[in-house]
């Protein structure tokens, strides 16, 4: 059983603010992923997710698409200017 997607259109301005601060923190956790430690119930969660991942049980959509999805859409405020996490695999936001 997989995450639903997440209807962007439905959120309120406040809500798509919360969104782009929680990029922003993300992003800074994970530039220095080491230097926060995982609870075994944590790690339990990650190992099933990488699970599902490595068994084809999650669609996964390049940041570039997910980033074109949301312009096409008019979602600006949830592209970040500057291009960063390219390289992450997001789950589809259509």
């Amino acid at each position: 059983m997989g995450i639903p997607a997440i209807d962007t259109g439905s959120l309120t301005p406040a809500e798509l603010v919360r969104l782009r601060l929680i990029d922003n923190l993300w992003d800074s956790v994970t530039s220095t992923p080491e230097a926060i430690p995982l609870t075994p119930l944590q790690r339990d969660e990650l190992d099933r997710r990488l699970g599902e991942l490595d068994r084809g049980d999650v669609a996964l959509v390049p940041w570039d698409e997910v980033k074109r999805q949301l312009r096409a859409r008019g979602d600006q405020s949830l592209v970040p200017a500057g291009g960063h996490g390219t390289s992450t695999g997001c789950r589809s936001l259509a």
